[in-house]
């Protein structure tokens, strides 16, 4: 009788990786089954009776969490070590999920908000530099797409746990939320631990001979780091990713509205929560099954061009949603976006480890999570304000067109990138 291999289980884009790719994988499917509070959100604030303008206050103080956790993450990560950073966060946010349930108004519910959000965003930078770090770049797209299926595989579930719970109380909904967020935090604290801290470069020799305009700025980074600090200096001199984050920034606001914009939407059609959590699913299942084949077909393509292809789909889904009218109407749109997010599964990530110095990695991701959390704020904020006063349509056709054109400058910058990639290796 042939012997079942453990290692055949596991689609062959992800094969190889280290233990702590898998163990952060691991944890992240953990803390992603009980991701069901900030989805559910604007339908747990109309059950209190918050609406209108006080919900984008709450909705505010989220987003505005977004913007200072990843900064903050960054320089813990690379300051005092990416596991301590991840416990802090995971611990704080789960506090703070059962301050935002017990809050007794408008005002205490956003500053609760602002903390989970605060807290919670903390543990990317430091987990995407974990992932950096055990890994090379040859292997950091899949280990960023393994992650980000993680991240999936927990919403297939919790898409359709979330609409469960939140008919028979939504105090279910913080509890598991909470519980999930400990038992991430378990998993860090007993299974991974830091790598040690990287010595800061010396400019190459030889670096004056670096071809293009990322080479001699990669030595010029190189020739400076007793000016990097604990500070995100490192990232601010670094021009090629000043380039690049704000045009990954509107992709990300573009992405982010299928998770702030697209619930306003269902409800405004008279839909129940319930019809969300379905969406959720679908997106969650589509990425699931698709992922790991993508990324084992997509990775022989200049990823640059894979991340421009994938973001223009993101676009067209999303614009889509302003035609959807009922469940079937949703269904087509949120598969159209689903495609999207399985094409660029990791690349963002990977693309910006691959800039980062050693010693940065944690700041680098950093400011691309910050990236992130601007993007989410921008649609938390202008998103909703844009689809309540001047109308959805307005809201939809923005989304198509800065989300394409964002897309394809990002392709645009392939050489660029290339270039730089090729003197941190001969670095």
């Amino acid at each position: 009788m042939p012997t079942l291999n453990a290692s055949s289980l596991v689609p062959s884009s992800f094969r190889g990786l280290p233990s702590v790719v898998w163990t952060i994988f691991a944890g992240t499917i953990v803390n992603r089954l009980g991701y069901l509070v900030t989805p559910f959100l604007v339908f747990f604030l109309a059950a209190r009776g918050v609406t209108g303008t006080e919900t984008s206050y709450v909705l505010g103080a989220l987003g505005a969490g977004n913007l200072l956790g990843p900064a903050v993450g960054g320089i813990l990560a690379d300051r005092i070590g990416r596991r301590p950073t991840m416990l802090i966060g995971l611990i704080g946010a789960a506090a703070a999920q059962g301050a935002l349930f017990l809050a007794p108004g408008v005002w205490t519910m956003a500053a609760a908000a602002l903390l989970i959000s605060a807290a919670g965003s903390t543990v990317s930078p430091a987990a995407y530099a974990l992932l950096a770090d055990a890994v090379d770049s040859e292997r950091r797209r899949r280990a960023y797409a393994l992650f980000g299926w993680g991240v999936n595989i927990g919403t297939a579930v919790a898409g359709v746990l979330g609409g469960y719970l939140a008919a028979r109380g939504y105090w279910l909904l913080f509890a598991v939320d909470a519980g999930s967020m400990l038992a991430y935090a378990l998993v860090v604290a007993v299974r991974l631990r830091d790598p040690e801290r990287p010595e800061r470069p010396e400019r190459p020799e030889g670096a004056e001979g670096a071809e293009g305009a990322e080479g001699a700025e990669g030595a010029e980074r190189k020739a400076k780091p007793e000016k990097d600090g604990v500070g995100y200096g490192v990232v601010l001199r670094d021009r090629l990713a000043l380039l690049l984050l704000p045009l990954l920034g509107v992709q990300l606001f573009v992405y982010s509205l299928t998770e702030v914009a697209l619930p306003l939407a269902i409800h405004d059609s008279g839909l129940s929560p319930a019809v969300y959590g379905s969406m959720a699913a679908v997106n969650a299942v589509l990425v699931v099954a698709l992922q790991p084949f993508a990324t084992a077909r997509l990775a022989r393509f200049p990823q640059l061009a894979v991340q421009g292809a994938g973001g223009t789909l993101i676009a067209g889904g999303v614009a889509l949603t302003g035609l959807a009218d009922g469940v079937v109407g949703y269904t087509v749109s949120v598969v159209v976006w689903s495609l999207g997010e399985v094409v660029v599964a990791g690349i963002a990530a990977g693309v910006v480890a691959n800039l980062a110095p050693a010693h940065a990695r944690g700041r680098y991701q950093g400011a691309f999570s910050w990236t992130w959390g601007l993007a989410r704020f921008a649609a938390l904020t202008l998103g909703v304000a844009a689809y309540t006063t001047l109308g959805p349509s307005v809201l939809w056709w923005t989304a198509l067109v800065a989300g394409t054109v964002a897309a394809m400058t990002t392709a645009a910058l392939t050489s660029r990138v290339n270039a730089r990639a090729a003197h941190e290796l001969a670095a």
